[in-house]
């Protein structure tokens, strides 16, 4: 039986980051991968895929932006690249094309199984990513056979799916991203618009994510958040990284010719049912922009930088259909592909310790597991708002082990 004080579970960003911060404190640990390092980024992203945050944006630990086009957007590619590099200046102890298949307590830790042995380790680090499953709805079953369904997760590129009518199911940056993509290739395309957060690519001269690192927004503590469940589990934004920084949300879709309707309420006798309220659901989320904005702009004053940047902008309200869809037949022949880009989940299958609540999710405070000595990392507002995105790893990696070290002593 081999013996190391941390094993961590996961050789992307997150991994890295806690093996980053382990050798910093000189605690012995493994990381281990199922695959290759930056797996998910390898294998469950389509080909035109970048990266939502601008490079200068993409810190990570002992890792700046050195790159010659700040204000650009990584290809997966690049990312694969970046997280290798990482792996690299890290020199963590990553062992690749190792599964693990169980995790169990013991009296003095946690007895890890993979498919190349077992490890007998004082604590865990799980960074395992949270979205390794596509999150399907079961009224998939209900789609006719003749109509492919397929996720981001397996899509690729316009060329894999049959020729014919999309229907894209979920409007956060996936699923904008992807009808944007299909309606270019010349499909005729139908996106199922639930709740979504709007967002411009830029505002007042600068991308609006330096707005939301610089205002703070993305400062605030996961035990300052009022609704930290619903924070969690909110959309991604509708950005798109390009080289233009060009604004992706319903009017651009609108403009490329693809059909806004409800969300999608059920499938019945192979016709889609889409949910009334479209306007309803616009409106809120326009609304939402709107106090986004006030906020930037009354950081800029507070802060002194009205002059470093443009004027303040508003954007037109989200134009609703004239009389928008209420069904579609999906046997008729029109609709080829359903594509669902309704998020993912985590998969804690080899994960044998009572740590999930009744949805299937760890139960944590701030990346501290409900059992002793098993921590996570790489999870939405794990510690801050942050976290979601590549630059936030450092500090909840940072804060992860110096718990996770307090424990081993």
């Amino acid at each position: 039986m081999e013996h190391v004080t941390t094993v961590v579970v996961g050789a992307g960003h997150a991994g890295l980051a806690a093996s980053h911060h382990l050798s910093a404190r000189s605690i012995d640990h493994v990381v281990l991968e199922r695959g290759q390092v930056a797996n998910s980024w390898r294998t469950e992203r389509w080909d035109s895929l970048r990266l939502l945050t601008p490079n200068w944006l993409n810190r990570l630990p002992g890792l700046p932006y050195d790159g010659p086009d700040p204000d650009g957007y990584l290809a997966m590619g690049e990312v694969v690249a970046l997280v290798e590099r990482l792996a690299s200046v890290t020199a963590a102890p990553v062992r690749t094309e190792t599964a693990v298949t169980s995790v169990r307590r013991t009296d003095g830790g946690y007895r890890v199984t993979t498919d190349a042995g077992e490890i007998e380790a004082g604590t865990v680090v799980v960074a395992s990513g949270a979205f390794n499953r596509p999150a399907v709805p079961p009224l998939a079953a209900a789609v006719p056979a003749s109509v492919l369904q397929v996720t981001p997760f397996a899509y690729r590129h316009p060329a894999e799916l049959p020729d014919g009518g999309v229907l894209v199911v979920g409007a956060s940056a996936s699923g904008v991203q992807l009808a944007a993509e299909l309606a270019r290739s010349g499909r005729p395309v139908t996106l199922s618009v639930g709740e979504h957060v709007r967002m411009p690519r830029t505002y007042r001269g600068r991308d609006v994510l330096w707005w939301m690192d610089a205002s703070g927004v993305w400062d605030e503590r996961f035990d300052q958040v009022d609704d930290l469940d619903r924070a969690r589990r909110l959309p991604s934004p509708q950005l798109v990284g390009t080289p233009a920084r060009a604004t992706l949300d319903l009017n651009a879709l609108a403009d490329l010719g693809v059909e806004l309707v409800g969300r999608l309420a059920m499938v019945r006798d192979g016709k889609a049912l889409f949910s009334g309220g479209l306007a309803n659901v616009f409106a809120l989320a326009d609304l939402k922009l709107e106090r986004l904005l006030d906020a930037f702009d009354s950081w800029a004053v507070g802060a002194g930088v009205e002059d470093e940047v443009g004027p303040p902008e508003r954007f037109a309200p989200t134009r609703v259909p004239a009389s928008p869809r209420w069904q579609l037949d999906l046997g008729s022949g029109a609709i080829r592909t359903v594509l669902w880009a309704t998020g993912g989940r985590p998969d804690y299958s080899w994960l044998d310790v009572d740590v999930l609540d009744a949805k299937g999710r760890l139960r944590h405070e701030g990346g501290v597991v409900d059992s002793p000595g098993l921590y996570a990392l790489g999870l939405p507002v794990l510690r801050r708002r942050r976290s979601t995105f590549l630059h936030g790893i450092d500090d909840d990696a940072r804060a992860v082990v110096e718990h996770l070290a307090g424990h081993l002593g």
